[in-house]
């Protein structure tokens, strides 16, 4: 059921059940779901609310609308990864129903920063670490994190395998992004980058760089993302002109 107490938005909440009852498959591929009014009535919320769970699915291509007849879970859906998800990357793979197993490569640790002019905390110091994510038996995705270290001190003495750091941030700090910034280009890997990621020096990769902007402070945590595209599509959802106003 819906917590109208939690922190998390209602739409949210409901987005997230309706995800749930797809994977499990109580609604299956080409099933019509509730319509607004009965799952209004059903959760005591407004339709207003459930329209905007719905959107969020129709967006990650889990529900398509038919005009005239309702909404029906999609045929298929498509293994693509939001990249840009500011519930982080983890969450992002859980909303496709994707086990995604995430393995901490350098353990959380206070670190020096030096050489690095697009890193935020270059001449500075901050908390790093590095995982990797693998999808079955097959690397998908390589982070390595820099977070600020007074925002986030004491983060080195949390279990982190397996953990979102959006989830961590919220409950451990109090804190959510506001929103951030992300730049794209195509790298190689070499070394043990290539090896945990399981490509070759030859093979092309998406690199990421992230930037994460939170009440506190701007770029309060920044990453670099490797990932491998010939295992899922990343994807970027870009709002219209009236999600600005």
């Amino acid at each position: 059921m819906l917590n109208s107490q939690s922190p998390i938005p209602l739409y949210h909440q409901l987005a997230e059940l309706l995800t749930t009852r797809i994977r499990t498959g109580e609604y299956a591929a080409g099933d019509r779901i509730p319509s607004e009014h009965q799952m209004a009535a059903a959760y005591g919320i407004g339709r207003p609310t459930v329209r905007q769970a719905i959107d969020v699915l129709v967006r990650r291509r889990m529900l398509v609308r038919r005009r005239g007849s309702g909404t029906y879970v999609a045929e298929a859906v498509d293994h693509e990864v939001d990249l840009f998800s500011l519930a982080g990357t983890t969450s992002a793979f859980q909303r496709q129903g994707l086990t995604v197993d995430t393995r901490v490569r350098k353990k959380m640790q206070l670190i020096s920063v030096a050489g690095d002019s697009d890193n935020p905390f270059d001449g500075g110091q901050a908390f790093f670490f590095s995982r990797r994510s693998c999808v079955g038996d097959v690397p998908v995705l390589i982070e390595d994190l820099y977070m600020h270290p007074e925002l986030f001190i004491g983060i080195d003495q949390i279990t982190l395998e397996g953990r979102s750091i959006a989830e961590i941030a919220a409950e451990r700090y109090y804190m959510r992004p506001l929103h951030g910034r992300q730049t794209f280009r195509i790298a190689y890997l070499q070394g043990a980058r290539a090896r945990d990621l399981g490509v070759s020096a030859a093979t092309p990769i998406l690199a990421v760089k992230r930037y994460l902007n939170f009440p506190q402070v701007d770029h309060a945590i920044y990453a670099e993302l490797f990932c491998r595209t010939d295992q899922f599509v990343f994807s970027q959802t870009i709002g219209g002109l009236a999600d600005e106003s």
